[in-house]
């Protein structure tokens, strides 16, 4: 099911004319990051799986039909996320990339064989090249062990090298979060109608009507004026652009107006609050959370993420408010991956990777399913080391090397609850402050002249009167 929704969600971001000028080659590609993405989503999915398995076999202890429900099938999920991840990372995402820039060897018979076989040359010389750096870095750090360990590829340099990258997505997860989480509340409130204190709608909607029929007069005499005094050529360059700015005011004025006509007063009145309120219950909920960790860091040795072989699963409930405190560390869990793909598509470094309906381009598609592949599956071990559960981690997840160091795990707790109550306090406190000086400042100039219309109107006048 999840591969079948990962396959709808990347035919409808892929670009259909390189699908089509290449149709030899792209389904294997195709699969290949539908597969990756299907695994992303289901390393979110662990520990909400886990947490909430846990509680069903502690209300229904003794129920025969959740006898299948037990510890060794969620371990062997555990498993299989990691080893299709390090999959996914090693080797498929990688071919994957290596065969859409391939064209062959020179001299070689050009076709899809000519460059599968580039490919796997490419990615076979990659392997050789990450393992010689994997094994100086071990030998660097543990000497002996790694001296001993040469040949045991599975059981030690593979964990290893996806520690490393854990790491490094765990470290994007702290970058990214705390920043997500103060635009979601830009992104959740374009998506619904918001409040305006001290408007009345009716009069708004007839002052932009005047507002668009004296641009659209403006724009028809000054058109016929530059076609009598300026050559063509400029015209040609003039016109489009304030024929731009024209639908630009209707976009981003008149519409959010007609919007807020239709919607109901419950919409209109209640629903952004309460989202707004829904949204910051949560982060706030998310600190409080980190800095009664920081406190049982400091306190207590058991509250450091560690590993565990067996979950023992229907024994006693991972929260202390129990059903309620595990459904709310599922929603916490989610929210924090939603705000992490938020602030990641929100960063500078990150924003050109931002998929688009219909015109994503195969390269775009695979860096994005890598990018989604880290973040989700250092998912489990940065919610464990944030406290957001006392769920421990299973498998490969628990054997990280610096998940037993306090100076990093303390450090990383007090940067993710500074950054984000930073963050926090700068997003309530401007918002308040626009609503305030909207509602109570500008609301005493002319009813011809509004708030959105200002800027717009002075640009309007200045480019007019500097072309006539």
């Amino acid at each position: 099911c999840l591969y079948m929704v990962s396959y709808l969600i990347l035919t409808h971001f892929k670009k259909t004319a390189e699908f089509v000028t290449d149709c030899l080659s792209p389904s294997p590609r195709l699969w290949l990051c539908t597969f990756t993405l299907s695994v992303a989503v289901c390393a979110v999915l662990l520990l909400p799986i886990s947490i909430l398995s846990n509680e069903v076999l502690l209300t229904f202890p003794h129920s025969y039909y959740m006898q299948w429900l037990n510890g060794s099938l969620i371990h062997g999920l555990w498993n299989l996320v990691f080893l299709f991840s390090n999959l996914s990372l090693v080797f498929l995402m990688p071919f994957a990339y290596f065969f859409t820039e391939s064209e062959g060897f020179a001299g070689s018979k050009k076709g899809v064989m000519a460059r599968v076989y580039e490919a796997v040359v490419l990615l076979l010389l990659l392997a050789l090249l990450v393992l010689g750096i994997v094994w100086v870095a071990s030998a660097l750090l543990h000497d002996n062990i790694a001296r001993k360990s040469l040949y045991d590829l599975w059981e030690y340099y593979l964990p290893y090298l996806y520690s490393g990258i854990s790491l490094f997505g765990v470290l994007l997860l702290l970058l990214c979060t705390p920043f997500g989480l103060s635009r979601m509340f830009s992104v959740t409130g374009s998506l619904l109608v918001k409040p305006r204190l001290l408007e009345d709608v009716e009069d708004t909607l007839s002052c932009t009507a005047f507002e668009e029929d004296s641009l659209s007069r403006k724009l028809n005499s000054s058109a016929s004026l530059w076609v009598s005094l300026i050559e063509q050529a400029f015209v040609c360059r003039v016109l489009p652009t304030v024929t731009t700015m024209h639908n630009n005011f209707l976009f981003f004025l008149v519409l959010p107006i007609e919007m807020r006509r239709k919607a109901s007063p419950w919409q209109r009145n209640l629903g952004y609050p309460l989202a707004m309120l829904m949204l910051l219950a949560l982060t706030v909920m998310c600190v409080l959370m980190v800095c009664f960790n920081v406190l049982e860091l400091l306190l207590d040795e058991t509250a450091m993420p560690r590993g565990m072989e067996d979950p023992h699963l229907g024994m006693a409930s991972f929260s202390m408010f129990g059903s309620l405190g595990a459904a709310v560390q599922v929603v916490l869990i989610l929210y924090l991956m939603v705000s992490s793909v938020v602030g990641f598509y929100s960063s500078p470094l990150f924003t050109g990777l931002l998929p688009r309906a219909q015109d994503t381009n195969l390269t775009q598609m695979i860096a994005n399913c890598v990018s989604l592949l880290i973040l989700s599956s250092a998912l489990p071990v940065f919610s464990r080391t944030l406290g957001i559960t006392r769920f421990d981690l299973l498998g490969d997840f628990g054997r990280y090397n610096w998940l037993g160091n306090f100076y990093i795990v303390f450090l990383y707790n007090m940067l993710f609850a500074g950054l984000t109550s930073a963050s926090l306090i700068k997003t309530v406190t401007w918002a308040v402050q626009r609503e305030l000086i909207r509602a109570f400042g500008l609301h005493r100039l002319p009813l011809t002249v509004s708030r959105s219309t200002v800027p717009f109107r002075l640009l309007l006048a200045s480019g007019l009167s500097k072309i006539q």
